[in-house]
């Protein structure tokens, strides 16, 4: 066991050695562990007003009430307002076979016109009836939320009613409510009808043995599968499957159903409330006796499945996460709230092109994971401790379109994939951003030792991609080459090590050409890889993650353009999108929309960070957190797609497109860097200068290293690894 200790700017090593090898397995696992917290206690925040509920299953999603990022069409009420169920068979609404030929051909069930459709589910809608006073669809006087649960508050006349919302293992969706004196709840509804749809085949039936309300889900939507294709009519994506609704408490006696002139089957009924509290039920499923099993379990055993729901998420943010804390709680609630809704979105659907088990990155048109998007949600993976179940998938699922030739190539070779993908379908955008996947899958295998996987990324996928053409991302082509002659040698294929060789030239000389031809390019001065058209982008810092990247020049561009608040890339806070300067110039709808992203934040500044600039990326890192993922009026995390110029609030609200950011802390700030294959933790501090001390622990291999930061100061315990400090 391997202890280290600096102060200062002197550094001494000691290495004290337990005299039993079986104490040492049991220390190093042990006594380095972080004590247990309730984190779905800790990130609770009051939502009412501010943002939409959202909760997550593996196939099962809840939306409801308030959406503030978008025009707001309604409140949370009581009940469950729009559970959905999406494994990823399509990407909308309709299920329609693309038109096109040849490798872009996007298969079955993309659809460019259904994005969020689960605004125009209508399933159990609720309403308060109190000594004969109906409280039609009440507004919560608040509404929590936390990662396993929403909890909703009312009162009327009174009377104190409370709701928990959750989902539970099966992905069935359920609402435990109580009321402080008797009441009755009535519940309306309707089955599945779109805003695209055309025509509705549904059919409904009551199950009394079971207590439930099934509905036959069927009908036709208006879709559009191919890019730049006009709409067509197929099915819903619905169709053949069936809802279940069900009670604690019978309701067959007041059930009402009803078929309108579109052929949509609406419902109604009524439940007793009390004290003892009454749960109402949502499931979906394929198989109509499974829908209504698990609508039936949920109801029957809620407390229990609510119980481990609770479990389960603080079990994962405790165990499966690097453990922080720094002396500002606000960015420690960040850190466990961007990894709480990483965790969230993974999903395991086994099916055709979805055999992994994979990260998404939001609930709108975001479901699945994104190409672009993986490039650091691979990343994130590697720092989990089951890394198979967390990381290998976010790079392995897209090993599907390869082998199965689902990519667009060039007419220079390069081979290009979707930017997303399902079931049966892969959408009509392509991009090269792939490459960096490839640095990811590098650091996974660093993180694990895992040859196989290694060999699985590699072959078949890696080597047929990028065999005629390496297309770059960020400058990071002679870095991804190198990997790749290392993946070739390791998985037993050093036969194809020259093609690496030959595919990119990386000889000193060459490599600095290509940066040097680059810097202050069309007059810009002090920036690098300038636009003709003087868009100024913050992606010109992204080059700055290459080692190969001129450290003076990296010097230059962030005190001429990064710290600049008058025509650079600081704006009410870091970074902007674009510069000012350039804002002021395309002056757009769009570009107001997007006036701060979360991507451009990660990328940016992690190039500061590999670069060494360590005062001004600590200072940005924290000033960009504190003011993008922390709301200062609400006192809450948040995580928005994006905030518009004028600071509103803009998209998502609970996006993993955030997810890189998890980086900042692990890899920027507290410098962190290992290897199982060469036996080496590597500690590059970046103590901020507001902070006197920071924390780290990480499980690596099953073992648990603490990492204690404090000003001139790093102690490590616990390392199965060896340790190299880089003051």
């Amino acid at each position: 066991m391997k202890t280290l200790r600096t102060r200062h700017s002197s550094v001494w090593l000691a290495f004290s050695i337990s005299l039993l090898a079986a104490e040492i397995g049991v220390w190093a696992k042990d006594s380095e562990k972080p004590p247990f917290t309730n984190y779905c206690e800790r990130l609770e925040q009051e939502i009412q007003g501010r943002k939409h509920g959202f909760l997550a299953g593996n196939v099962t999603y809840y939306i409801g009430g308030f959406h503030a990022s978008w025009k707001p069409f309604e409140d949370e009420t009581i009940g469950l307002t729009h559970p959905f169920h999406h494994d990823l068979r399509s990407r909308g609404v309709g299920r329609l076979e693309s038109q096109l030929h040849g490798t872009e051909h996007t298969g079955n069930g993309n659809d460019f016109s259904g994005w969020e459709f689960y605004k125009d589910t209508r399933v159990l809608y609720g309403s308060i009836v109190i000594d004969g006073v109906m409280h039609k669809n009440p507004k919560p006087k608040s509404m929590k939320w936390r990662p396993d649960k929403l909890i909703c508050e009312y009162e009327f006349d009174g009377v104190k009613i409370r709701e928990e919302k959750f989902i539970s293992a099966s992905d069935a969706v359920a609402s435990i409510v109580t009321a402080s004196r008797p009441v009755t709840l009535q519940f309306s509804g309707h089955s599945f009808f779109h805003r695209n749809s055309v025509t509705s085949t549904a059919s409904i039936s009551r199950d009394s043995t079971s207590n439930a309300l099934i509905i036959s889900e069927g009908g036709t939507v208006k879709s559009r599968p191919d890019p730049g294709s006009g709409e067509r009519i197929g099915p819903c994506v619905y169709t053949g499957m069936f809802t279940v609704l069900s009670a604690s408490r019978s309701f067959e006696d007041t059930v009402s159903t009803n078929q309108d002139e579109r052929g949509v089957q609406h419902y109604s009924f009524t439940v007793p409330c009390d004290t003892k509290g009454t749960v109402v039920s949502w499931a979906m499923h394929d198989d109509r006796a499974m829908a209504v099993s698990s609508a039936r379990e949920i109801v029957e055993n809620a407390a229990l499945n609510l119980a481990s729901k609770t479990n389960e998420m603080n079990r994962l943010l405790n165990e499966e996460v690097p453990w922080f804390r720094c002396p500002d709680q606000r960015l420690v609630d960040v850190y466990y709230y961007l990894w709480a809704l990483h965790l969230m979105y993974y999903i395991d659907v086994g099916k055709g092109w979805e055999q992994e088990n994979h990260t998404q990155t939001a609930v709108n048109n975001f479901l699945g994971i994104h190409r672009y998007d993986a490039t650091f949600q691979i990343k994130v993976g590697a720092w989990t401790s089951n890394k198979p179940r967390y990381a290998y998938g976010n790079v392995l699922t897209w090993k599907h379109l390869t082998e199965n030739n689902r990519f667009r190539e060039t007419s220079n070779g390069a081979r290009l994939l979707s930017d997303n993908k399902g079931i049966s379908w892969h959408s009509g955008a392509y991009g090269g951003e792939t490459a960096e996947h490839v640095l990811g899958a590098w650091q996974i295998y660093e993180h694990t030792g895992d040859i196989e996987f290694l060999k699985d990324c590699y072959e078949g996928h890696f080597n047929k991609l990028f065999e005629k053409r390496l297309p770059g991302f960020a400058m990071n082509s002679f870095e991804v080459a190198d990997v790749l002659e290392k993946m070739a040698r390791l998985t037993g294929n050093s036969g194809e090590v020259e093609n690496w060789q030959n595919l990119v030239r990386r000889d000193p000389e060459h490599v600095r050409l290509m940066f040097d031809q680059r810097w202050e390019a069309n007059g810009i001065p002090n920036y690098f890889s300038g636009p003709k058209n003087g868009m100024l982008m913050t992606n010109a810092f992204w080059a700055m993650r290459s080692p190969h990247f001129p450290k003076e020049y990296a010097q230059r561009m962030v005190k001429a353009w990064a710290l600049n608040k008058e025509t650079g890339f600081y704006g009410v806070f870091f970074p902007l999108a674009m510069s000012k300067q350039s804002m002021k110039k395309f002056d757009s709808p769009v570009d107001h929309s997007f006036g701060y992203t979360p991507d451009t934040a990660y990328f940016t500044l992690d190039g500061m960070f590999r670069q060494g600039l360590k005062k001004e990326a600590t200072e940005l890192t924290l000033n960009h957190l504190a003011n993008y993922n922390f709301h200062k009026e609400w006192n809450i995390p948040v995580a928005p797609e994006a905030y518009r110029r004028d600071l509103h609030l803009f998209g998502d609200q609970y996006s993993n497109f955030n997810a890189g950011k998890i980086l900042l802390y692990l890899e920027g700030l507290a410098g962190l860097k290992y290897s199982l294959p060469n036996n080496k933790l590597t500690i590059r501090p970046a103590l901020p200068q507001a902070w006197d001390w920071m924390e780290v622990r990480l499980p690596i291999a099953g073992h648990w290293t603490r990492i204690s930061y404090k000003t001139g100061d790093v102690q490590v315990s616990g390392s199965p690894l060896d340790i190299d400090l880089q003051l």
